[in-house]
């Protein structure tokens, strides 16, 4: 079974754990061995931070005419959780994730949040097995292919909200979590935004990712209801 998830990712490993430990989500771990350590989460924050570089560099090279603030929507557009999750749904990887029981029964397998996460996990665990060539590999097959060039698909309401901010001098916007309810498998995140210390903006989400662009969303229509 992981060696037909090699094979739509292309990618064949040295160190097969590895594989195995981007597809281990938090609740497995914590059901199976009661230990956060041991599921993807550390693989997603690694494989964050190299998506976003390589993406970024692509970018840079590629339109040498686009301002900071394009290339900035057009990253973002491209490393959100819905364009993640589409890469998930092309190689089928929901099938493959170890999941723990209430997850499953609530649908997990085809969670957007899950699936993206998965993906940043699994191109961790490219880059620690081959190197950045590897990684590259794996962004320039997945993600690198559909580069938007002009209408972006998703919208990232956090970078929006930033730049309409950053428009007037000395403006500090920040987030914060305030509140977390329900069971691991069907978390709900609520964060607010605050705008030079007065809240802005409150929004709800299934991480706590999803609950900043909520928030971010409402604080464009509260503050920057024309833009």
């Amino acid at each position: 079974m992981i060696k037909d998830l090699e094979a739509a990712i292309g990618y064949k490993f040295k160190n097969i754990t590895l594989l195995q430990n981007a597809l281990t989500h938090s609740s497995y771990a914590n059901e199976q061995w009661h230990d956060s350590l041991k599921s993807n989460e550390r693989l997603e924050f690694l494989g964050d931070s190299v998506l976003g570089m390589v993406v970024a560099e692509h970018l840079y090279k590629t339109f040498p005419d686009r301002l900071e603030g394009d290339l900035t929507r057009m990253r973002a557009d491209m490393v959100c959780e819905a364009s993640l999750a589409r890469i998930a749904e092309r190689i089928e990887l929901g099938q493959y994730l170890l999941l723990g029981h209430g997850e499953e029964q609530s649908g997990g397998r085809n969670r957007p949040s899950i699936l993206a996460d998965a993906v940043e996990s699994v191109l961790a665990a490219c880059f620690l097995d081959g190197g950045m060539d590897a990684a590259r590999r794996f962004i320039e097959t997945f993600v690198l292919c559909n580069v938007p060039q002009s209408r972006l698909r998703n919208v990232d309401y956090k970078t929006a909200l930033q730049e309409l901010v950053q428009q007037k001098k000395n403006q500090q916007i920040s987030y914060r979590l305030v509140g977390e309810s329900g069971p691991d498998h069907n978390k709900s995140f609520c964060v607010e935004v605050t705008l030079n210390g007065t809240v802005v903006g409150k929004g709800t989400g299934t991480s706590k990712k999803r609950a900043e662009q909520d928030a971010a969303r409402i604080a464009m229509e509260t503050v920057f209801p024309n833009a």
